[in-house]
């Protein structure tokens, strides 16, 4: 019996590295939790791609949108943990949108393991080109001296741009009155049209009107300035040290995926993210490439989660 045993344990043993092996052995479906044409769209059918291109595997996107992002990231949790269903998370979904909600469909943090980030994203705060607004220390100087005469268009009511002028006001003592629109685009339309002062939005969304010259960037989010647009400051150089506020993409897997497979996958990843023209890419996107480790990215999830809902229960967002 003992002999009955150990070979079954050693079995078990050999089980992950045959199986990794072997894999992949048939398509792997990407889940984008997002309408296809957007942003986190782009990102993902762009590292599929390149990953089939250069793995020789098939990379299928799937885009399974709805509440918010959650409904991909329920489906891919419940998925068969065998490798061959993964998820591009994001911080819109992944820690802003549990947070709006009475009962998510999962526990983003615990549900899912992290493989890789893969991409960061800051936004911006811009207006219109021939604003009175310089400078984000115009915007300031304004909002304190009239209190409600400055007001901003966001893509919505807690999108992370949105959070991140509200940790800016949080850090400023001051406030500007949020005009809430259903997306990005008729954000920016009534900004160029003058009925909103400054819009916070991506920085994909307002780098064709700045090369259009309708546009002026005020600030962008990120620590450092951003490659696709650097002329623009950033919210940390204008008067606040350490700002910091970006958005990042980043995949995921259900639980219990054995482990040699999403070494792999970070593995095939990573080399994806450091091709020079998948940087170049992104970069024209407004979006920067990322490699961070599995425990790198777990880390900054966790921190990021902690941070952002403290901020978004101090502007008083409340579960619906």
């Amino acid at each position: 019996m003992f002999r009955v045993i150990v070979a079954l344990l050693a079995l078990a043993g050999l089980a992950a590295p045959l199986h990794a092996q072997t894999w992949p052995a048939r398509p792997i479906r990407m889940i984008v939790p997002f309408p296809p044409g957007g942003g986190t769209d782009f990102v993902s059918r762009l590292v599929a791609g390149e990953l089939a291109k250069s793995t020789g595997w098939t990379v299928v996107v799937d885009n399974k949108a709805g509440a918010s992002g959650m409904i991909g990231l329920a489906e891919a949790a419940k998925a068969p943990s065998e490798g061959y269903d993964i998820v591009m998370g994001q911080a819109d979904n992944m820690i802003i949108a549990p947070a709006t909600m009475k009962t998510p469909p999962l526990n983003t943090l615990k549900d899912l393991t992290p493989v890789i980030q893969v991409a960061s994203s800051p936004s911006l705060i811009m207006t219109r080109a021939d604003s009175k607004f310089r400078t984000l220390a115009d915007v300031v100087a304004a909002a304190k001296a009239a209190p409600g005469s400055v007001n901003y268009g966001s893509a919505g009511h807690g999108t992370f741009p949105q959070l991140a002028v509200s940790l800016l006001m949080q850090e400023g003592g001051f406030q500007l009155v949020e005009v809430p629109y259903k997306g990005a685009s008729p954000a920016i339309t009534d900004l160029i049209g003058g009925h909103v002062q400054l819009a916070a939005l991506s920085v994909a969304s307002g780098m064709p009107h700045i090369k259009g010259g309708k546009v002026r960037g005020l600030v962008v989010t990120s620590p450092k300035r951003s490659p696709a647009l650097p002329d623009v400051p950033t919210i940390a150089e204008s008067g606040f040290p350490g700002f910091d506020a970006t958005g990042w993409l980043g995949i995921l897997v259900p639980n219990g995926t054995p482990a040699a497979v999403t070494a792999r996958l970070h593995d095939e990843i990573a080399k994806v993210m450091q091709l020079p023209e998948v940087q170049q890419k992104l970069i024209a996107q407004g979006v920067e490439a990322r490699w961070t480790s599995a425990q790198d990215f777990a880390a900054m999830m966790s921190r990021e989660t902690a941070k952002w809902h403290k901020i978004m229960k101090d502007a008083g967002i409340q579960p619906e």
